[in-house]
C-alpha cells in the first residue's frame, strides 16, 4: 500500500521547506498519547509527562486530533511558514467557525473512508451533524464526545483547544523546541539550497548545461523509504493508504520533524498546499526499511530449514561445507538458503583466505521487532 505523489509541473519556487512549531507540538503530543509507537522517545515522553501531569486529562480529550490520522489544523496553510508557535496559534484563534469546522471535523472522525458533511451542515440539531456524531461515536467514545462538542459550539472548542496547546507549550514544549529548532532549521536550509539548483538545461557560467535535482529527486533523497515510479515526476511513499495525489498547481510544503518518526504524514485535502511532515536526518534510527524489505526479512524466516540454519549460525562463523555436514544437506541446498538469508540482510558472509564463513546478523534480528512496528506505524 502506498501514496503516490505526482510532482509534475512543480519548480523550485513551488517547494517550501521549513520546520513548524505547531506541527512539531502535534507530533510531540502524539508521542505522549501513543508512547507504544515510539519506544525510542520513552525517556523524553516520561520527562514531558512529569512536567505537566495536570494536563493529562485535558490533552486526552483532544487526543483524537493527533492520533494516526493527523488533524489538518496543525499543518501550514499559508506561506511562508509562520516563524513561531504564537503566530500559528493566533492564526487558529482568528479562524471563523466554518473554517475551524472544515479543518477539524475530518480529524475528529479520523478516517478518509467515511465522508464528512460540509461545515455549513454541521450545526447542532441538523440531521447531518447528528449522523456525524454517531459515526464518530462508532469509532470511539472519545471521538464521539469530541464531535458532539464540536458541532454544539465550535468556537468554544477552538478556544479550549488553544488553551490546552498553550499550557503544553509552557509545561514542556517551549524548552524542547528551543533545543530541536536549530538543527531542524539547519536541515531546512540545506534542503532549500538543493531546491535552488539551476533548472535542467540552464547553462552554467562555462556554458555547460546543469542537471537539476527535480522535486521528485529531492523527495527521494529526503525520505529513505520513498522511491521514484515512472513515468514522470512520481514518488511512491510507504503508507497504510492507497492514493495518488496530483500536487500542482498547489505548492509542496516539506516540514522536517524531530518527533514524527516512525510516521510519515501526508496532508493533501486542503486547497492551499500539500504538506509532507517527515523525520529529519539525524533524528531517526539507522537503516529504515521499506515495506518490501521488511517482507523479505520476515519471509526469509518462515522456512523451518532456514530457521534451523540460523540456529547454527548464531555461534562462531561457519563455512558452507560445515553447515551442510551438520544439517545432513548438500552444499548447493545450503548455499541457496544462505543466499536468501543474506539478501534479506540476516546473514553476513566474510572471506577468510580460501574459505567463506557465515554468521547470523544478530543486531538485525534484535531490531526486527522494532522494525516491524516502525514500518507498520509509518
Amino acid at each position: 500500500m502506498s501514496i503516490v505523489l505526482d510532482l509534475g509541473g512543480l519548480g523550485p519556487a513551488d517547494l517550501a521547506v521549513g520546520p513548524s512549531a505547531l506541527s512539531e507540538l502535534m507530533a510531540s503530543l502524539h508521542v505522549l498519547a501513543e508512547p507504544e509507537h515510539h519506544p525510542e522517545a520513552a525517556g523524553w515522553a516520561a520527562r514531558a509527562a512529569a512536567a505537566g501531569p495536570e494536563l493529562h486529562d485535558e490533552l486526552s480529550v483532544f487526543a483524537p486530533l493527533w492520533a494516526r490520522y493527523r488533524c489538518r489544523l496543525f499543518f501550514p496553510r499559508t506561506l511562508p511558514i509562520a516563524a513561531n508557535l504564537d503566530e500559528e496559534l493566533s492564526a487558529i484563534a482568528a479562524l471563523p467557525a466554518e473554517d475551524f469546522l472544515e479543518l477539524v471535523a475530518p480529524g475528529v472522525l479520523g478516517t478518509n473512508a467515511l465522508p464528512v458533511p460540509p461545515p455549513g451542515e454541521l450545526r447542532a440539531g441538523t440531521a447531518a451533524a447528528e449522523d456525524f456524531v454517531r459515526r464518530c461515536l462508532r469509532r470511539s467514545y472519545a471521538r464521539g464526545e469530541l464531535a458532539r462538542q464540536l458541532v454544539a459550539a465550535p468556537l468554544e472548542l477552538r478556544d479550549r483547544l488553544l488553551a490546552a496547546l498553550r499550557a503544553a507549550d509552557t509545561a514542556f514544549f517551549a524548552e524542547d523546541w528551543s533545543t530541536l529548532r536549530p538543527a531542524l532549521e539547519d536541515h531546512a536550509r540545506e534542503v532549500r539550497r538543493r531546491v535552488a539548483t539551476l533548472p535542467l538545461g540552464a547553462p552554467s557560467a562555462g556554458g555547460t548545461p546543469v542537471a537539476l535535482r527535480s522535486p521528485a529527486d529531492i523527495l527521494t533523497e529526503l525520505l529513505p523509504t520513498a522511491a521514484r515510479v515512472g513515468p514522470g515526476e512520481r514518488v511512491r511513499l510507504d503508507k497504510l493508504q492507497i492514493d495518488e495525489v496530483k500536487v500542482a498547481p498547489r505548492p509542496l510544503v516539506l516540514v522536517p520533524s524531530a518527533r514524527v518518526w516512525p510516521h510519515l504524514t501526508v496532508k493533501n485535502e486542503h486547497p492551499s498546499c500539500v504538506v509532507v511532515q517527515y523525520a529529519a536526518r539525524g533524528t531517526t534510527p539507522a537503516g529504515q526499511l521499506t515495506l518490501r524489505d521488511l517482507h523479505h526479512r520476515l519471509m526469509a524466516l518462515t522456512s523451518p530449514a532456514r530457521m534451523e540454519l540460523c540456529r547454527h549460525l548464531l555461534g562462531e562463523p561457519i563455512t558452507t561445507s560445515e553447515l551442510a555436514a551438520r544439517l545432513g544437506s548438500t552444499e548447493p541446498q545450503v548455499s541457496r538458503a544462505l543466499r536468501t538469508l543474506r539478501e534479506a540482510g540476516l546473514v553476513r558472509s566474510t572471506r577468510d583466505g580460501k574459505l567463506v564463513r557465515h554468521r547470523l546478523a544478530t543486531d538485525v534480528i534484535q531490531r526486527l521487532g522494532h522494525d516491524v512496528l516502525a514500518t507498520v506505524a509509518r
